[in-house]
């Protein structure tokens, strides 16, 4: 079977099933979905603590090289591998993260899968879902709200305005809000000084919302918040302190039960949370993998970017602070990709180029070594595209074959979860002859620095990193403060191991400059800004919304 049309289109053209379908295939009751129209719906609490005693499945984490414009897949290769396993006779659940509206609408589009790997239903997920971006939107911005309140009525808690860490957030790419001055006008409008926003998905509420396994764990990192410092003494100021935490949580409480939806072949899927990959750890929500490794033996999920930030933020992070034990990793390639690593220029990958392919390679064998660091196994995924070649496909595995990794040629895209079926089979057999012996790559009690230092020599093949005496003062700080045992979550360019996006393949000996060290204390990390990172994207010169519109027939066209 070829794709025909869009991935829109596709999507469209599904047999949906009735969500109460889906959720019985999972053992859900029709009393512990919270239906929202007939295609997806939120889990219940009851039912959430009724499974909490189950047995887990096995947890698969897919992740990828380092992305290039020649793009690599790593949602379509987790739908259609999840797809693969039910095809196989399995019972296998994929966990994915929301995707923002800014992305949406800007340059990359939507995060839902494509070609025949898809969840649906595609428009809703890409655009308002269930509303969870918009409740974590409220919550942060009530908290911004109090912070300016307090500051306006005496400022008891001597919060210094030029030592305001809390900005304001909108799921949108919009660049001119990076830095704006808030209360202006007169004395009634608040005091005046210097803010910005972020975009959602940047919020610390996300980060915190993501890795809580309860509602009243939630509560406990919104209230553990730092929003600033004093200015007499400098003293963090947390959001418990302003008594914000609880209605925080209210705003949050439906959002928190995870999303069920489905495949286009009508297998299970959750999708919950989406947290940046860079400034924060990329991975859907806690609560949602955690309940998808009690309903099912195989559970299927991503990170996001490569391997060298989603991954070992999947590992160090997520699975640390939640006790989580991965049995396996895909590692997703494409030929194109590997091209482009090798010197290939875009418009030239359609074309056979083995040199440039074995030259690319290297990017591939660094994750390898990367991921095999944390004692998962390893298998790669050759994300097929139409122009790729068998010799191509063979010289990748041939690389491969020098790692001891098996590798296997997917084609998902085009035949859905039948195309992943080796995959599924060669998963299986991994998972039955390999045991997983996980551990993060570095320990909790290593200092703040080393740590980072650690991430940048381990994963990056950095020399070194470096920082000016401001930066460094900071990390003694943190460390001082009691945050020295928090994991480090690096945020620099998705496109290279170095903080220079054009230097792709796997480049060695470069020195890591750090920007800027911030607390996490609600999501419990310390995020480490390297290079040009932005947490407000602007929108391309020609945004992706130029061709979003609604047809004649009432139908939303142009998303992909």
């Amino acid at each position: 079977m070829e794709k025909t049309g869009s991935d829109l289109e596709i999507a469209q053209a599904a047999n949906k099933q009735p969500i109460t379908d889906i959720g019985e295939k999972l053992g859900i009751p029709a009393e512990g979905l919270i239906p929202y129209g007939h295609d997806k719906a939120k889990l219940s609490y009851e039912f959430l603590d009724r499974i909490k005693d189950r047995p887990d499945g096995k947890l698969i984490l897919v992740t990828a090289i380092s992305p290039t414009p020649a793009g690599e897949g790593k949602t379509t290769t987790t739908v259609g591998l999840g797809d693969g396993l039910n095809r196989i006779g399995k019972k296998a659940t994929i966990c994915l993260r929301e995707p923002s509206l800014g992305p949406c609408f800007g340059m990359k589009g939507g995060a839902a899968g494509g070609g025949y790997a898809q969840v649906i239903p595609m428009t809703d997920i890409n655009l308002h879902f269930t509303g969870d971006f918009h409740a974590i939107g409220a919550a942060h911005n009530l908290l911004s709200a109090l912070i300016d309140n307090h500051i306006y009525w005496e400022n008891t808690l001597d919060l210094d305005q030029r030592r305001i860490t809390w900005k304001r957030v909108v799921d949108m790419n919009d660049r001119a809000l990076r830095n704006i001055l808030i209360g202006l006008g007169s004395p009634v409008n608040g005091i005046p000084r210097e803010s910005g926003y972020d975009i959602t998905v940047a919020s610390e509420v996300m980060a915190c919302f993501c890795l809580a396994t309860s509602l009243d764990d939630l509560q406990k990192r919104l209230g553990n918040i730092v929003v600033g410092y004093t200015r007499k003494e400098q003293k963090p100021v947390r959001v418990q302190e302003l008594g914000a935490q609880g209605a925080m949580t209210a705003l949050l409480r439906d959002a928190f039960q995870p999303n069920l939806v489905q495949t286009l072949e009508n297998n299970p899927a959750l999708m919950h949370g989406g947290p940046f990959a860079n400034i924060a750890h990329g991975c859907n929500s806690v609560i949602a993998t955690a309940t998808a490794l009690k309903l099912s033996d195989y559970v299927i999920t991503e990170a996001g970017f490569g391997a060298d930030l989603g991954a070992e933020k999947f590992f160090n992070i997520k699975c640390r602070k939640a006790g989580l034990k991965p049995a396996a990793v895909v590692l997703v390639a494409t030929t194109r990709a590997l091209k482009m690593h090798g010197g290939v220029a875009r418009e030239d990958l359609a074309s056979e180029n083995i040199a440039a392919l074995q030259a690319g390679c290297v990017n591939l064998g660094r994750h390898i070594d990367n991921l095999k660091k944390f004692g998962v196994p390893v298998t790669v995924a050759i994300n097929h595209f139409v122009t790729d070649t068998d010799a191509e496909h063979q010289a990748i595995s041939d690389f491969c074959e020098k790692y001891s990794v098996q590798c296997t040629v997917s084609s998902h895209w085009e035949h859905g979860g039948k195309g992943a079926e080796n995959l599924a089979h060669v998963l299986v057999d991994l998972l039955e002859h390999s045991t997983s012996q996980f551990s993060p790559s570095y320990r909790a009690d290593v200092p703040l620095w080393e740590k980072a230092k650690h991430i940048a020599m381990s994963m990056y093949g950095a020399e070194d990193i470096v920082a000016d005496q401001k930066i460094r003062d900071e990390f003694r700080k943190f460390e001082a403060e009691g945050y020295g045992n928090y994991p480090i979550c690096m945020a620099k360019t998705q496109y290279s191991f170095s903080t220079d996006p054009t230097l792709r393949g796997a480049p060695s000996g470069h020195v890591v400059p750090i920007r800027e060290v911030r607390l996490s204390a609600g999501a419990e990390f310390i995020v480490v800004v390297c290079g040009a990172i932005m947490t407000m994207p602007g929108l391309p010169r020609v945004p992706a919304a130029n061709a979003i519109g609604v047809n004649k027939d009432r139908r939303i066209e142009g998303l992909f």
